[in-house]
């Protein structure tokens, strides 16, 4: 899977705008429309473009909150801890999903319309769950900064 700068270029326009037309990208890295859509069409094959999604404003949607809650587990059995991978995949309120080391075994980003519809989440996914020992939730004030941007240089 070679990746080379013009690629890395495509990528970064891409990241910004995914509806950035052939010709105009083509402009800006030297290359005709066609070669960029041949490009663009193997970094889809090759997986390097792994989705390409509408991001969306939450409050837009009435989801006025944002939390961060870190998951610590009881125990970790292999067919306990993919019930909860599972459930985390499954609940569309949980936005990210992050397994990580140290004391703290995940860390969720979760969106929520209030406070009630969170308590609603936690209930499903992590209070009926046996294998959560506790979770620690962080109310989210200001979204300073969100993106699944990835560098490309």
């Amino acid at each position: 899977m070679q990746i080379d700068d013009v690629d890395r270029a495509i990528l970064a326009i891409l990241q910004r705008n995914s509806r950035t037309i052939a010709e105009d990208i083509g402009a800006e890295v030297g290359l005709s429309a066609a070669a960029v859509q041949r490009r663009i069409k193997r970094l889809r094959e090759n997986g390097t473009i792994n989705r390409e999604v509408a991001v969306l404003d939450p409050r837009a949607l009435g989801q006025e909150m944002t939390f961060v809650v870190l998951v610590e587990l009881e125990r970790e059995r292999a067919h306990l801890l993919e019930e909860l991978r599972r459930r985390f995949l499954e609940d569309e309120h949980v936005q990210q999903c992050y397994c990580v080391t140290g004391q703290i075994d995940f860390v969720l980003v979760i969106s929520a319309r209030d406070m009630a519809e969170f308590d609603a989440v936690t209930r499903r996914v992590l209070f009926d769950n046996p294998t959560v020992r506790r979770f620690t939730t962080n109310v989210v004030l200001d979204r300073v900064k969100v993106g699944l941007t990835v560098p490309t240089g």
